[in-house]
């Protein structure tokens, strides 16, 4: 028994032929790929890979990431993927803290930064060349990925993914997907990524033919390129991307065979939802929410049953509830196993089997669930929270504005002061936007200042940075504020 690598092996023989992977003119049918996983699986034992080795991965999307994935898991490995945007001294973190026995990477600054063995795209070829094995037996209690945490609350925290967390929760992401009935999917999220991970991933369930078309790294240029090309009906993608893509003159392009777009990694702006779907009405744009320790997914808008700006109702199998707070607390078959190597972390995340997420939100009286926003992001301003999504959303409204970000200055008076940084798509001043701000949401919660940048700051998966908007806000002066507070 080894639950990842039967679930690959039940859906090649289900549909041994057909095309299951599209990258950059080449197509690999689900026999194909297959039959390269096994072999590449046999020639990483026969390195002497065993089972629970953690093997860190730091590959942009190619078809080989989704081989070493496969590959690892048949050898019972623990595969942890690595962002290629992080630095070497960040890997070098990772790799110390996962205790990786060896690194796969295509970018030669890794490679010189790591202290284990390292395995490029061309020993991978040769690795292909051994005699495909039989899975080595795993349970689902067994540790299958180890993926870090973005750190912004200090260093980057490994979360302990178990081969039952990513069986779960896969089936019950395409439980809900398949409802939508699509099959030809174009994904620009990055797989080493938890939510690219579980959504290739989640395509081993599917019952009938579908095709994935893969792209190395989101443009919204080339995206819809590949949806024109692919006659793709779904896609699946993080705010920022959507954000990018309405730039675009999505007019001027045969985009009819689109139906479907799911959004995750973040809560996507009502501006941007309502922008989306009046330029793309035959689409049904659908928010989703989730994690990392909860395996990515917890809740997703079922597609024909969509509530705009929320993020849906809870994927099978997964209970929500808000605590007192107002924290999101999740239990769920999908829930990490823990914090590697931080039991006191872990404790404290997990109490009585309830994942404690740090964002706020709430329940309808129909199960929807809302966010709010990060707990520890909240602006405390003269005795009032203000959460900075809110903020954010009112500034989205403004036509001018292509991304914000909200973050609290402190303020002897009244604790914090809410500021902005926002990137425009269109003429408008700072006086202007601090106005139509005060017009759209309640005075405590206004923007006082409002600064104008080329780009508002973005971590390495599209979610708005709050951490670097502080730090930009703690480069400036008061004295330098567009406007004054009042």
């Amino acid at each position: 028994m080894n639950p990842l690598a039967d679930l690959a092996d039940q859906a090649v023989a289900r549909l041994p032929r057909h095309d299951s992977l599209a990258f950059e003119g080449t197509r690999l049918t689900n026999i194909e790929l297959a039959q390269r996983t096994s072999r590449l699986s046999a020639g990483l034992v026969g390195l002497g890979i065993t089972p629970g080795d953690r093997v860190a991965v730091v590959l942009p999307n190619r078809p080989e990431l989704l081989l070493v994935y496969g590959a690892l898991w048949r050898a019972g490995a623990v595969a942890t993927p690595v962002l290629p945007a992080v630095t070497p001294s960040e890997l070098r973190h990772v790799l110390a803290a996962s205790g990786a026995v060896a690194l796969i990477t295509d970018l030669p600054r890794f490679a010189a930064a790591a202290e284990v063995p390292v395995l490029d795209l061309e020993r991978l070829r040769e690795l292909e060349d051994n005699e495909a094995l039989a899975p080595v037996g795993r349970t689902e209690d067994d540790l299958a990925a180890l993926l870090f945490t973005g750190g912004t609350t200090g260093r980057a925290k490994g979360v302990r993914l178990t081969q039952g967390n990513l069986l779960q929760v896969t089936a019950a992401r395409e439980a809900v997907v398949a409802t939508a009935g699509v099959r030809t999917c174009v994904v620009p999220l990055p797989l080493s990524h938890v939510y690219g991970l579980v959504t290739t991933a989640s395509r081993m369930h599917m019952q009938a033919p579908g095709l994935l078309v893969l792209q190395r790294r989101f443009d919204a240029a080339g995206w819809v390129q590949l949806v024109e090309e692919h006659r793709a009906d779904a896609s699946t993608m993080v705010p920022s991307m959507i954000q990018l893509l309405l730039q675009q003159p999505l007019e001027e392009h045969d985009l009819s065979s689109l139906s479907y777009v799911t959004s995750g990694g973040a809560p996507l702006p009502v501006p941007v939802w309502e922008e989306f779907e009046r330029r793309l009405p035959h689409v049904r744009l659908c928010d989703g929410y989730g994690c990392t320790e909860a395996c990515s997914t917890v809740s997703m808008n079922p597609p024909d049953a969509r509530r705009r700006g929320s993020v849906g109702l809870p994927v099978p199998g997964v209970e929500v509830r808000i605590a007192d707070s107002g924290e999101i607390l999740v239990r769920s078959p999908g829930v990490m196993q823990g914090y590697h190597d931080e039991p006191a972390a872990t404790a404290a995340a997990v109490v009585d089997g309830w994942l404690h997420t740090g964002d706020v939100g709430r329940l309808d009286d129909d199960g929807y669930l809302w966010v709010v926003d990060r707990t520890k992001d909240v602006i405390l301003r003269g005795g009032f929270n203000v959460y900075p999504r809110d903020v954010e959303e009112a500034l989205l409204a403004h036509p001018a504005v292509a991304r914000a970000a909200v973050v609290g200055r402190p303020d002897l008076m009244l604790g914090e002061e809410v500021v902005a940084f926002v990137s425009l798509r269109g003429p408008a001043t700072a006086e202007q936007l601090l106005e139509f701000g005060r017009s759209r949401i309640a005075s405590h919660k206004a923007p006082r200042e409002v600064y104008v940048v080329d780009e508002v700051p973005l971590t390495s998966v599209g979610k708005t940075d709050r951490k670097a908007a502080r730090l930009l806000l703690a480069q400036r002066s008061p004295s330098t504020s567009p406007t004054p507070s009042s």
